[in-house]
C-alpha cells in the first residue's frame, strides 16, 4: 500500500489513517438471509400479530421530534454532542469530502449508534477484567499517524483544524482493541474447528479448481412498499458518492443495514451461485472496480461493489510484484487541455521509446518532469485500469499517460518483474484460522446484539 501511495498519490490522503485505524481487526464475512420463505394459507402469520395492537390506536405525551439530535448515557456513561460531532468530522475527513448537507442528520443519527456500540464494546471488556492501556492505544496512533508522514501531535492538529480531535481517535482505536481482546478471551476459546472440516474446505476447492471468484462489497437498504421511493433515491446519492470517489468501505459502515455492514461491507471471496439469485446476475457481469446500481431484493436494495476476481487454485498475473520507475510531469495552473496536447502528444511518443528504465530519467529531464522508484508493488494493487495495460508489458516497456492535468500526467515504467504463484490450496493452517475467524464473527455480533439488548441507555 505504502508504495502504491508514493507512486500514484500527488500528495498524502488522510483516508489512509482512518482505514488504519480499523486494519487487522475486521474480517471478511458472508451476509446471513435477511428473510425467511414467505408463509401462505392457514400458517400465514402477521409479524406483529402476538403484541396485539389496536387498529386505531390513541395517542398520549408529546410527540418526537422528527429529527433528534441527542446524546446518550449508555449504562451510566455519557456520549456527548462533541462527541458526535468530532466522529462525524472524522468521517468525512476519511472520505475525502464534506458531508452533504442533506445526509447530514442520518448520519449524525447513525453516528450516535455507533458511539453507543463502542461503548458497550469498552465497557464489556472492562467488565471481563480486560485492560486496554494508554501505551496500546499510542502505539496505533503513532502507525495512524506514519500512514500519512506525520507525527502524533501534526496529526492531532491537522484533526483538531478540521473539526475533529485526536481524543476521537484514541477512542476509536480503544474501542477497536478493546472488543477484539475481549473476543479473544470470550468467544475465540469456544470455537471448534475440526480436522475433517479443514479437509472438505481444501478437498472442496480443489474441486473447484478454475472456477471464477469475486471479491464482492455491499450496501444493503432494507425498504418496505411505503418507503421504496424514498430509499431508493438515497441509493442514488450514495451511489453519485461512490462514484465521486467516496468510500465504499466508509459508506457501508454507516448505511447497510446488513450484518456486514461492521466489516465494511465485504463479503469476501464468493462465487455467483452462493449469491442470491438477483445479485449473481450482476455481479457475474461485473468486473473489477465496477459498481452496481441499486439491485431490488428480498427486504430492499442492494449497492454491488466488485473489487477483485480471480480464478480458484490458479496462478494470476496480476499477482506479480513489480519494480516500477514513475516519471510526471506537471502544468501551470489553468493550462487547458487544447494547450496541453502537443506536449501530452510528445511525452506519449518518448515513452513508448523509453528505452528501458534506463532511460526514465533522460525522460523526465526532457520534460521538466520528475522520477520516482519504486519496489515489491503488487500489480493486484494498481487502479483497475493499470493492472489491465500492465499484465502483459515486459520489462523495460512505459504505460500509455495517465492522470490529469491539476495533479500531473504520468507513466510508469516496468524495471522488474516477479510472477506470482498462487496454483496451490492454502494450508490447513490458513484454512483453520479463515474458518475460526467467521464464526468468531458471527458470535461477535450475537454477543453485541445481546450487549445492546441489555443496555441501560437514556437519550437526552
Amino acid at each position: 500500500m505504502a508504495a502504491r501511495s508514493k507512486l500514484l498519490s500527488g500528495k498524502a490522503r488522510f483516508a489512509l489513517a482512518a482505514a488504519a485505524i480499523t486494519a487487522g481487526t475486521v474480517a471478511a464475512a458472508q451476509t446471513a438471509p435477511r428473510t425467511s420463505a414467505p408463509q401462505t394459507g392457514a400458517t400465514a402469520r402477521n409479524s406483529v400479530s402476538a403484541l396485539r395492537l389496536p387498529e386505531n390506536p390513541q395517542l398520549f405525551g408529546a410527540g418526537i421530534p422528527s429529527v433528534v439530535k441527542a446524546s446518550a448515557i449508555v449504562n451510566g456513561e455519557v456520549i456527548t454532542q462533541t462527541d458526535i460531532d468530532q466522529r462525524l468530522a472524522l468521517l468525512a475527513i476519511s472520505q475525502g469530502s464534506p458531508i452533504p448537507a442533506e445526509e447530514l442528520e442520518r448520519l449524525r443519527v447513525q453516528v450516535l449508534r455507533n458511539l453507543i456500540d463502542e461503548t458497550l464494546q469498552i465497557q464489556a471488556a472492562k467488565a471481563a477484567e480486560i485492560d486496554v492501556t494508554a501505551a496500546d492505544i499510542d502505539k496505533t496512533v503513532a502507525r495512524v499517524a506514519g500512514n500519512v508522514k506525520q507525527t502524533p501531535e501534526q496529526m492531532g492538529a491537522y484533526l483538531k483544524a478540521n473539526g475533529s480531535s485526536l481524543r476521537s481517535i484514541r477512542r476509536q482505536i480503544e474501542g477497536e482493541i478493546a472488543w477484539q481482546r475481549l473476543q479473544r478471551a470470550k468467544i475465540e476459546s469456544q470455537i471448534s474447528v475440526g480436522d475433517e472440516e479443514v479437509k472438505a474446505v481444501i478437498d472442496r476447492m480443489n474441486a473447484d479448481k478454475g472456477t471464477q471468484e469475486y471479491r464482492v462489497g455491499e450496501i444493503f437498504l432494507a425498504a418496505s412498499p411505503a418507503n421504496q421511493q424514498e430509499v431508493l433515491a438515497n441509493a442514488g446519492k450514495i451511489i453519485a458518492a461512490l462514484q465521486g470517489g467516496g468510500s465504499f468501505v466508509g459508506y457501508a459502515r454507516q448505511f447497510s443495514e446488513a450484518s456486514t455492514a461492521a466489516v465494511g461491507g465485504d463479503l469476501g471471496w464468493v462465487r455467483p451461485q452462493q449469491l442470491p439469485e438477483q445479485l449473481a446476475a450482476v455481479v457475474a457481469q461485473m468486473g473489477p472496480g465496477q459498481l452496481s446500481q441499486p439491485i431490488k431484493v428480498p427486504g430492499g436494495y442492494s449497492i454491488i461493489a466488485v473489487q477483485d476476481t480471480r480464478k480458484v487454485l490458479t496462478a494470476d498475473p496480476r499477482n506479480a510484484e513489480l519494480s516500477l520507475k514513475q516519471v510526471s510531469i506537471n502544468f501551470p495552473k489553468g493550462t487547458s487541455r487544447a494547450q496541453a496536447e502537443p506536449i501530452l502528444a510528445r511525452f506519449a511518443s518518448a515513452a513508448q521509446n523509453v528505452g528501458g528504465c534506463g532511460g526514465a530519467d533522460k525522460l523526465a529531464a526532457d520534460f521538466r518532469g520528475e522520477v520516482v522508484s519504486s519496489d515489491q508493488v503488487k500489480l493486484r494493487e494498481l487502479p483497475p485500469a493499470l493492472q489491465q495495460m500492465m499484465v502483459p508489458m515486459q520489462v523495460g516497456q512505459a504505460t500509455r499517460p495517465f492522470g490529469s492535468l491539476d495533479e500531473g500526467v504520468r507513466v510508469l515504467v516496468i524495471c522488474g518483474r516477479d510472477e506470482g504463484n498462487d496454483a496451490s490450496a492454502p494450508s490447513e493452517d490458513q484454512v483453520f484460522a479463515q474458518l475460526t475467524e467467521e464464526r468468531v464473527n458471527m458470535r461477535a455480533r450475537r454477543y453485541l446484539r445481546d450487549l445492546r439488548r441489555d443496555a441501560i441507555i437514556d437519550f437526552r
